[in-house]
């Protein structure tokens, strides 16, 4: 399985440099396309009454008038509506040359009963919001709740951010080719996808890669050979040490959530850095955990310097106040010699963002590695000037995000996207509803921390994290709460480590 996701513009130089590679052309390349549409539409709905084909001007049009030959040819009953007409010399011209199916207007579309609509309108490089007869068309289609096979994606979605332009259909089925486009992976567009499969239509690996694309969706596949593994000489302490610092008495579920998550994540060994106002109420939960009092920056400098944790966990349940900002900025400073990465999360994050240009100017100073793991609200009090571009889609803020803060960036969210500084990237596929719930955030952070302590790369240790925590809640089902994940995490290690 091949989890690289290409942009419209880098699956049009996957095309191009195909086509020039040869022996393929163009219109050689549309036909696979449309047969592999044909196949799909022949297997899933054999028992169709008509299958209504919706053609663009373009080559998404090229595909779909090879679809309605194909099918046809198939002793298929079809109707092909055409909107406008392919450019002359094109390959869509071509394919529709080829096609006996006699065009009809997009206005005398109308689905019902048994009928399966192909919607080969736009791809996934459609750039301006759709009106008019096209959205009239979606619209009907939407209505007539008939089956629909989106060819590389649902006209009116963006194959680049998800974003849905004026109107777009609801897919059944999506038919992409050679790899899948973020448009697959970011909401809303994820949601009107249906069931997504990719088509080798002849485009090698090799060109893919060429493409330059330097985005994936994380996938067990590709992080897996980096994920720890215990060795049978380890001890606690080269497991790696996470320490997670506790807000006060009456906040301190956040840190046990994070704690725990670390550990069962694998850390060896994990510290709660508490208040001595909250100690008792730690202490009345924790028995795994190692529990130190710590109540000034001085008490944590003590800790770091004479543990060496290999992580920090700094923000669940801290409160927003600036001296939890000004704390970290601290930490930061005397980062190195004493810990080695920082994971930085909830009111760490809020906080933070009131002093943004200590924050940022801090971040140009030798420091620790530092992984950010905001929810929407938090990224944009972060990083109000990206939110505020609409141009930019959610992987295009969270990469603008990383290379701001030189920081490895959780975006986080049903389509959370893993960012690093080197402009690498990643959309998380598995994520869940079960996991809206109070805390989840702060296992999360345990989760990363503990994958980081035990050597895994920062960027490959978020985008695990993230799975991990997905599948997490998925194993446990409905009813979940935030204390139920740690628990869960130890049947997702153990099929990652089997």
């Amino acid at each position: 399985m091949a989890f690289e996701l290409l942009t419209p513009t880098e699956m049009a130089e996957a095309d191009r440099l195909t086509i020039a590679g040869g022996p393929v052309d163009g219109y050689c390349l549309m036909r696979r396309a449309g047969g592999a549409i044909a196949d799909l539409i022949l297997e899933r709905f054999p028992s169709s009454q008509t299958v209504h084909v919706l053609c663009g001007p373009g080559n998404n049009g090229g595909d779909g008038y090879v679809v309605a030959r194909l099918v046809s040819e198939a002793g298929h009953s079809v109707r092909l509506f055409a909107l406008g007409t392919p450019r002359a010399g094109s390959d869509a011209a071509l394919a529709a040359a080829d096609c006996a199916v006699a065009p009809e207007p997009l206005a005398a579309f109308a689905p019902g009963g048994n009928d399966v609509v192909v919607d080969a309108l736009f791809g996934a490089g459609l750039a301006k919001p759709l009106g008019g007869e096209v959205l009239a068309a979606i619209e009907r289609a939407n209505a007539a709740d008939v089956a629909v096979v989106a060819v590389d994606l649902p006209s009116g979605v963006s194959g680049a951010s998800g974003d849905v332009l004026g109107g777009a259909f609801a897919a059944t089925v999506t038919v992409t080719f050679a790899r899948k486009k973020p448009g697959h992976l970011l909401y809303p567009g994820r949601a009107l996808c249906g069931e997504v499969v990719v088509a080798d239509i002849g485009i090698s690996d090799a060109t893919i890669v060429a493409t330059g694309t330097r985005c994936l969706e994380s996938d067990p596949g590709w992080w897996r050979g980096q994920f720890p593994v215990p060795a049978e000489n380890d001890h606690k302490y080269s497991r790696g040490h996470v320490g997670v610092f506790s807000g006060g008495v009456a906040a301190t579920g956040a840190a046990r959530l994070s704690a725990m998550a670390a550990a069962r994540a694998g850390a060896g060994a994990v510290t709660v850095l508490s208040p001595g106002s909250a100690l008792s109420a730690n202490a009345a939960h924790l028995t795994s955990i190692i529990l130190r009092r710590s109540d000034s920056f001085e008490d944590a400098i003590a800790f770091l310097d004479a543990r060496r944790p290999a992580v920090l966990v700094y923000g669940p349940g801290l409160s927003p106040e600036p001296e939890v900002g000004r704390f970290a900025l601290e930490l930061m400073g005397h980062a190195p010699g004493r810990f080695g990465t920082l994971v930085l999360d909830a009111d760490g994050i809020t906080s933070l963002s009131r002093q943004r240009a200590a924050f940022f100017e801090a971040r140009k100073r030798p420091g620790p590695a530092l992984v950010l793991t905001p929810h929407h609200g938090e990224f944009g009090r972060l990083f109000p000037e990206i939110t505020a571009d609409a141009s930019l889609s959610k992987l295009e803020r969270a990469r603008a995000a990383a290379v701001k803060a030189h920081a490895v960036v959780v975006y986080k969210g049903p389509d959370t996207v893993i960012a690093a500084p080197d402009e690498r990237a990643a959309i998380n596929s598995n994520g869940t509803p079960l996991l809206a719930t109070a805390g989840s955030g702060d296992v999360l952070s345990g989760i990363v921390a503990a994958l980081v302590a035990q050597g895994m790369p920062h960027f490959e240790a978020a985008c695990a994290a993230v799975w991990m925590h997905a599948d997490a809640a998925r194993r446990f089902g409905p009813g979940l709460i935030a204390e139920d994940l740690p628990l869960a995490l130890r049947e997702v290690t153990a099929g990652l480590v089997g």
